[in-house]
């Protein structure tokens, strides 16, 4: 082949091997650091990275502008760190809203305020009641009045009455000087009642420790000690139905609600182990009451006698009655929500609902139902902050001490708490109950809030009832119908209205303060700020990041292969060129083995020899 030919063809395979090279393939990599980051300066939509390219031969805009794309950058995701650190702390914000609507009346409970004395349990608190006069008699000489009925089977029930005496004389009412006198030097003048505190001595099983239960204040004292010792009476009775005596005709004079007169079948009946018989009205969820109007003549109206006959003086102090305002399917716990009515005055009680709906999940931690709180609910209702309490209580109760507080509902497999079965209990209750309070149980952090609950704000008003000009022709009235004594006159009787103040309740609810979108609008906001760019501008930097790992495996695999490859191939040549010529230390154990290598000279090129006119001849041939 004429060499001219052979020149023609090497140069179209060249151009070709160009074409090649030139030619995009599906996936393309970088050569170096260097081509990516100034293919993406001048390609990007992001401001200010082009400047890093135009300005590479001046050095001083080059790192003035590296440093301000750089610390812009920082700016931006310190800005993002800020914006997530928000929208990770679930913040909500409160709605208010006024609804207008007719309203479901809610559940009023009543109570005697005066435990009643029981014909199933009367002999024994005969039986206190005497001990109880006793003590009063040697604590502070003072002899309350007996009835003759009551002196004349003293006697006869001595015998009987041993076996509360011991339990009495275990946990005996005592005094005991206050804690600044217990160090007073033995010359310093007598110590005065007043300087005393009064309480009851709990002990242990084994007796090996005591402490005792004080009160600043006496009366405090002698009634926390008598209903220690009537709650354990209580327990003792096999059946609770025994104490259901409900005498609703004589404790309830009168019942109206909108105008029309109650029965029995607007009421239920419980008996409290304080307050004595309880009567919880619209607590029938298959017919509730619905107040048409606001007022106090479209609502709940009752007269209830709070005369104190046959009743516990020294269990309960007080006169009148005790009310509660509460949802339905809720228990009511007349310590916490309940309020007095006083005899002789007429009480007003106008009400606002109020609901409240939480956010669950990340944004609180209420709870729906109840199911996830690891608390066992104890009552027949549903749930609330304070039935859990309580039950959270009851269980530690059963679990520490071995049986159940006669207060709360009791749980499977349990008993209520006697002292002729369960010697020490009140010494494990009363340490129980300071635990408790001090939050070392954990039920206050167990018992999580509801996220849908509603409440009563109730506000009220007093004025005397009947009035002086009245009284006469009203207690006549109550006397023939309800055999109301006229002798008691006004300390006899009071009177309740419970109303809606008017149709209008607030619901507080709560909705997401930094949604997704909020928090995409924001980080735009600030992408925007800084860099002027879009989405698709975030897109080319993650394409630049994916490239720049990308490149980063390339090399570090070259590098390693090519590691690889000279380690295998030996160590480098010295001096000469040929390796026929290195010195190798022979290996005696293996065979000599000789090395063959073809050498391969180029002739050198004849047409040189030529003239140069043939030469250029030939060249303008070819062409």
């Amino acid at each position: 082949m004429p060499e001219g030919e052979k020149t023609r063809q090497c140069k179209q395979e060249e151009e070709q091997q160009q074409k090649e090279e030139k030619r995009e393939g599906l996936i393309e990599f970088y050569s170096s650091y260097k081509e990516l980051f100034q293919f993406f300066c001048s390609n990007t939509t992001i401001h200010g990275a082009i400047r890093l390219v135009c300005s590479k031969k001046n050095k001083m805009k080059t790192a003035f502008w590296s440093v301000l794309f750089f610390l812009t950058f920082g700016l931006m995701y310190w800005q993002f760190g800020i914006l997530y650190r928000e929208y990770f702390s679930y913040p909500v914000n409160l709605n208010l809203n006024l609804n207008s609507d007719r309203l479901t009346f809610p559940a009023v409970t009543l109570c005697t305020l005066n435990p009643y004395r029981y014909s199933a349990i009367r002999k024994k608190l005969d039986e206190l009641d005497q001990i109880t006069h006793q003590t009063l008699l040697d604590l502070y000489d003072y002899n309350m009045s007996l009835a003759r009925s009551d002196w004349s089977t003293l006697s006869t029930r001595k015998r009987s009455s041993r076996s509360l005496l011991h339990h009495v004389q275990r946990h005996p009412l005592r005094r005991q000087k206050r804690d600044n006198l217990v160090n007073l030097p033995e010359n310093s003048p007598s110590v005065d009642k007043n300087d005393w505190k009064i309480g009851f001595v709990l002990c242990s099983e084994n007796n090996k420790d005591c402490f005792h239960q004080a009160y600043s204040s006496g009366v405090d004292a002698v009634r926390e000690w008598y209903s220690f010792h009537y709650i354990n009476i209580l327990a003792q009775m096999p059946d609770a139905k025994a104490l259901d005596e409900s005498d609703f005709e004589n404790f309830i004079y009168s019942c109206r609600f909108n105008d029309a007169t109650c029965d029995k079948a607007n009421y239920t009946h419980f008996h409290h182990p304080l307050y004595g018989n309880c009567y919880t009205f619209n607590d029938n969820s298959s017919s509730l009451w619905t107040s048409s109007l606001p007022g106090i003549n479209n609502g709940l109206s009752l007269v209830v006698r709070t005369e104190q006959n046959d009743f516990i003086p020294l269990l309960s102090t007080v006169t009148g009655a005790r009310v509660m305002v509460h949802d339905q399917n809720e228990p009511a716990f007349m310590d916490d929500g309940g309020f007095n009515v006083r005899p002789g005055i007429e009480t007003s009680i106008s009400m606002r609902k109020e609901m409240t709906v939480r956010l669950g999940g990340s944004y609180s931690d209420c709870t729906e139902d109840g199911s996830d709180v690891p608390v066992q609910n104890l009552f027949s209702s549903r749930y609330t902050e304070q039935v859990c309490i309580r039950s959270c209580f009851q269980l530690n109760m059963v679990e520490r001490c071995g049986c159940a507080y006669y207060f709360y509902p009791l749980p499977a497999g349990a008993e209520y708490c006697d002292y002729t079965k369960h010697v020490a209990w009140g010494y494990c209750y009363y340490k129980l109950l300071a635990e408790f309070k001090a939050d070392v149980l954990g039920c206050f952090h167990k018992c999580r809030k509801p996220c849908k609950m509603t409440e009563y704000r109730l506000s009220a008003g007093y004025s005397r009832w009947p009035s002086a000009v009245s009284e006469d022709w009203v207690f006549y009235v109550l006397s023939q119908q309800n055999k109301y004594n006229i002798t008691s006159k006004r300390n006899g009787v009071a009177k309740v209205n419970i109303f809606f103040e008017e149709w209008n309740y607030k619901t507080n609810g709560e909705s997401p303060a930094f949604t997704v979108v909020t928090l995409l609008s924001q980080l735009g906001n600030q992408w925007s700020l800084w860099f002027g760019s879009s989405v698709l501008s975030v897109m080319e930097l993650a394409e630049l990041i994916l490239d720049f790992i990308a490149i980063t495996i390339i090399l570090a695999l070259r590098r390693f292969r090519s590691q690889k490859q000279l380690s295998l191939s030996g160590p480098p040549p010295s001096s000469h060129d040929n390796t026929a010529f290195q010195d190798e230390t022979p290996d005696l154990s293996a065979p000599h083995r000789f090395t063959v290598e073809a050498v391969v000279t180029k002739l050198p090129s004849y047409n040189s020899l030529e003239p140069r006119g043939q030469s250029r001849d030939g060249e303008m041939g070819h062409e």
